[in-house]
C-alpha cells in the first residue's frame, strides 16, 4: 500500500467517531500534500481587535425570563394582560391595583376562604415549568402586608404534581408577615430532588388576610451570587467563550412592533421591582409556534447587561432605537415612525445611556443611579448602536439627525450604524453609501443563509472595490449558517462557519466585530434557529457552533499573518478554492502576548486531506527551535449530529499534541473538520 494511502485510511479509521482528532503524522518535507499552507510569520498584517469575536443577546426563544435571567416564576407581579397568566388561583383570591410599585401596580389578597376545607392558595407554572436540583437552596421572596394589622403565616411550598408518592412537596418553608406596611420577606427553600417541571405554591393564612406582591424564586447560586442574578450554567457559557464584544438587548426587539412597545432602557434600572412589564416583540410573531404569554419582565435590564459584560470581559455594544418601530412588521406605514420633530426623546435616550455608563455619580443623576444600583466605577462603555435592522431615507434621516447630538456631547464614542437586513440587496448597498456620508464608525452587517451562500461569500471581505480602508469597519452583527431545509444546530453547517471566519480574520483590517445570532434558545420555547446554546429546565448544551465560535475567540491573537495556499500540483491560490466549492480553508494570526503563532485550517471535503503547513519568515535558529505543536480539532463528519441538553457532548473539541521540525508540519485533516495549531514561539 502506499504511504499517502495507508495515511488516508489511518485518519479514516481514526475518525469514525466525530469526537476523534485527526491523525497527525509527522513526515518528510518532501512529501506531496493535497495543501501547502504557507505562513509568512515575519511580515505582520493587520492588528485584531480586541473585540473581534463576541456575542449578541436577542431577547428571543425565551433567551431573558426563562433563559439567563435566574427568575424561576412567570408573572411575579400579576401585571401580564391576563394578571393570573401563569398562575392557578383557589378559594379567595382578589386582584388589587393599588400596591406599593407605582409602575407594577398589581398585587393579590389571599383572604380566609370561610371554610376550613377550602384552602386560598395561588399556584405558579414557571417558564415550562421550575427546574430545581435537589439539595440546592432557592431563595424565594416576596413582597407583603397584613392590611387589618396584625400577623399571618405563608406556607411556600415546591410541588411535583404528577408524583405518585403520598406528598406533592419537594420542599416547603414558612414566611411570617407583620404589619400594615409592605415589606420584602425572604426565604429558602432546598428541595429533597431534583426536578425539571415543579410548580410553586404559596398557601395563605387560613385566619388572616394577606396581600403579596412580587413574588420571586432565584437559585441561591446564581452567576457570580447576584441577587437579581444570571442562570450560572448559561452564564458560565458566555464567560467560557471569553468574547470580546456583547451587543445587547437585540435585535428586533429594540424596535418593538409599535413604538409604545419598543424596548425602553432607563425602564429597566432602577429597583427591580418598580420595572414596568414590556410586550415582546416576538410574541406575535410565528403563528406556526407561537407563545403568547411571551413578555419582558426587565428584570434583566441595562444595569445587568453592562454588569454582565463586566464579568464576562467583553466591551458593551449597547443598541438603541433610532425612532422607528420594526420596517419588517409595519412596512411604510408612517405612523410606525416618530416624526423628525420630535426626536429629541430618542436623542436623549442616547446621550443619558453613556452618562449612565460613563458618568461621574457626583455630577449626574443617572450616573447617580448606577452607584446607587452598586457600581460606582463608570462601565467604559466605547460602543454605542443607533438602530438595528431599518433601511433607506426614513432611517439615513432620523440617524443623521441623533448621531450629530451624540457625537457633541460624547465625542470619544463610536456609533454603530447598519446596513438594513440584507447583505446583498439594495437596501445593503444604499445603506452603506448613507453610513459612510453620515460617517458611522461601523456597519452592522446581517446575513442568515445557507451552506451554498456560505461558499459564494468566503472570501466577501477581500472586495476592496466595496470595503475601503477610508470607510467606516464591519461589524457582522448578526449571521448564522443553514443547510437548506435544516434550520438547526447540525454539526455540517458549523464546519462552512469556520471556514467563512477564515475570510473574517485574513481582512482584521477591515472586519473589527463579528457576533454570531441568536444566542440562546429554550428546547420547549423557540421560534428561531440555528441557535449557540441551547437548554431545558435543568441542562445547556453548547452546540457544534458554539465549539467553532470559543476556538476562534480562544485564539485570536494580536496581528494577522500573510497565508498562502496551493493545491496540488502547486499552484497557488489566493482564495482557497473556486468560488462555491468545498475546499481547504485557513487563516493564521501571532500572539504577541502569548508568543505563538496559530493557524486554523478548515477541511470542509466529505473525505480526509493532507496538509503540510510551513511557517516561514524566522530566523534558522528561531525555526530549529520550533517543537511542540498544540493541536485542537473539531470533527463533523457526522453530519447531521446535534448537541442538545438530552445528548450534549456528541460534537465537541479534541485536543492533542505533535511536533513541527524545521517549520514543517504535515499532518492528515479528516472529513468536515476545523484544525487549530498553536506553535509556540
Amino acid at each position: 500500500m502506499k504511504l499517502k494511502s495507508l495515511l488516508f485510511a489511518l485518519a479514516l479509521f481514526a475518525c469514525g467517531n466525530c469526537q476523534l482528532s485527526i491523525v497527525n503524522c509527522q513526515l518528510s518535507t518532501a512529501f506531496a500534500a493535497d495543501a501547502l499552507i504557507t505562513v509568512n510569520a515575519k511580515k505582520l498584517g493587520a492588528p485584531i481587535q480586541p473585540t473581534m469575536y463576541g456575542i449578541f443577546f436577542e431577547d428571543i426563544n425565551y433567551a431573558a425570563d426563562g433563559g439567563l435571567y435566574g427568575e424561576l416564576l412567570k408573572n411575579r407581579s400579576f401585571e401580564f394582560p391576563n394578571p393570573y397568566t401563569g398562575w392557578d388561583i383557589s378559594g379567595k383570591v382578589t386582584l388589587m391595583n393599588d400596591g406599593p410599585f407605582e409602575r407594577n401596580p398589581h398585587y393579590v389578597r389571599l383572604a380566609p376562604s370561610g371554610h376550613r376545607d377550602k384552602h386560598t392558595m395561588i399556584e405558579n407554572h414557571g417558564f415550562f415549568g421550575i427546574g430545581v436540583k435537589g439539595g440546592e437552596e432557592y431563595r424565594f421572596s416576596l413582597w407583603a402586608r397584613v392590611p387589618d394589622g396584625g400577623s399571618s403565616k405563608l406556607w411556600i411550598d415546591l410541588v411535583d404534581n404528577a408524583t405518585m408518592e403520598e406528598d406533592q412537596k419537594l420542599g416547603n418553608t414558612g414566611v411570617e408577615i407583620s404589619g400594615k406596611e409592605w415589606k420584602k420577606y425572604t426565604a429558602i427553600i432546598k428541595p429533597r430532588k431534583t426536578f425539571a417541571k415543579a410548580h410553586l405554591r404559596v398557601w395563605a393564612d387560613s385566619k388572616v388576610t394577606t396581600d403579596v406582591e412580587h413574588i420571586s424564586l432565584f437559585p441561591v447560586k446564581t452567576y457570580k451570587d447576584h441577587e437579581n442574578g444570571m442562570r450560572a450554567d448559561v452564564a458560565q457559557a458566555l464567560e467560557d467563550l471569553h468574547p470580546g464584544i456583547f451587543r445587547f438587548p437585540g435585535g428586533c426587539i429594540v424596535e418593538g412592533t409599535d413604538l409604545a412597545t419598543r424596548y425602553q432602557w432607563k425602564n429597566t434600572v432602577g429597583p427591580v421591582e418598580n420595572r414596568p412589564l414590556n410586550e415582546n416583540r416576538w410574541h406575535y410573531t410565528f403563528t406556526q409556534r407561537y407563545f403568547p404569554d411571551y413578555f419582558q419582565s426587565y428584570g434583566l435590564g441595562f444595569f445587568e447587561y453592562f454588569q454582565l459584560s463586566e464579568e464576562i470581559g467583553a466591551e458593551p455594544l449597547p443598541v438603541l432605537n433610532v425612532g422607528m418601530a420594526c420596517q419588517f412588521q409595519n412596512g411604510d406605514d408612517a405612523h410606525a415612525a416618530c416624526t423628525k420633530e420630535g426626536l429629541q426623546e430618542f436623542i436623549d435616550d442616547c446621550i443619558d445611556l453613556i452618562d449612565f455608563a460613563n458618568g461621574d455619580p457626583a455630577t449626574n443623576q443617572w450616573a447617580k443611579l448606577r452607584a446607587d444600583m452598586g457600581h460606582p466605577a463608570p462601565f467604559n462603555l466605547k460602543f454605542l448602536g443607533i438602530g438595528n435592522e431599518q433601511w433607506e431615507q426614513p432611517y439615513f434621516d432620523r440617524l443623521a439627525i441623533i448621531a450629530p447630538e451624540v457625537r457633541k456631547a460624547h465625542p470619544e464614542i463610536k456609533i454603530v450604524g447598519t446596513s438594513g437586513p440584507n447583505a446583498e440587496d439594495g437596501h445593503f448597498f444604499n445603506g452603506w453609501k448613507a453610513m459612510r456620508e453620515l460617517k458611522a464608525d461601523l456597519v452592522d452587517e446581517h446575513y442568515y443563509r445557507n451552506i451554498d451562500w456560505f461558499k459564494k461569500a468566503m472570501n466577501r471581505y477581500s472586495d476592496r472595490k466595496f470595503y475601503t480602508k477610508d470607510g467606516p469597519r464591519v461589524f457582522a452583527g448578526e449571521w448564522a449558517c443553514h443547510d437548506s431545509g435544516k434550520k438547526y444546530n447540525h454539526a455540517g453547517a458549523s464546519i462552512y462557519e469556520a471556514a467563512f471566519m477564515t475570510n473574517i480574520e485574513r481582512n482584521a483590517d477591515l472586519v473589527h466585530m463579528a457576533t454570531y445570532a441568536p444566542l440562546f434558545s429554550h428546547v420547549e420555547g423557540w421560534q428561531w434557529r440555528p441557535d449557540l446554546i441551547w437548554y431545558d429546565n435543568l441542562a445547556t448544551a453548547r452546540t457544534a457552533s458554539y465549539y467553532v465560535q470559543q476556538m476562534y475567540m480562544l485564539n485570536a491573537g494580536t496581528h494577522v499573518l500573510p497565508t498562502t495556499i496551493s493545491i496540488a500540483g502547486g499552484q497557488p491560490a489566493a482564495n482557497p478554492v473556486p468560488e462555491g466549492e468545498d475546499g481547504i480553508f485557513a487563516s493564521a494570526v501571532i500572539d504577541k502576548q502569548r508568543g505563538e503563532i496559530i493557524v486554523k485550517v478548515i477541511n470542509t471535503f466529505a473525505d480526509a486531506r493532507s496538509l503540510r503547513i510551513d511557517i516561514t519568515g524566522l530566523a534558522k535558529k528561531q525555526l530549529a527551535a520550533l517543537s511542540q505543536v498544540e493541536v485542537i480539532t473539531l470533527n463533523c463528519s457526522d453530519y447531521d449530529a446535534e448537541n442538545m441538553p438530552s445528548k450534549p457532548e456528541r460534537v465537541k473539541p479534541v485536543a492533542s499534541q505533535t511536533t513541527i521540525t524545521s517549520g514543517s508540519l504535515v499532518a492528515n485533516i479528516s472529513a468536515k473538520t476545523f484544525a487549530l495549531y498553536k506553535v509556540k514561539l
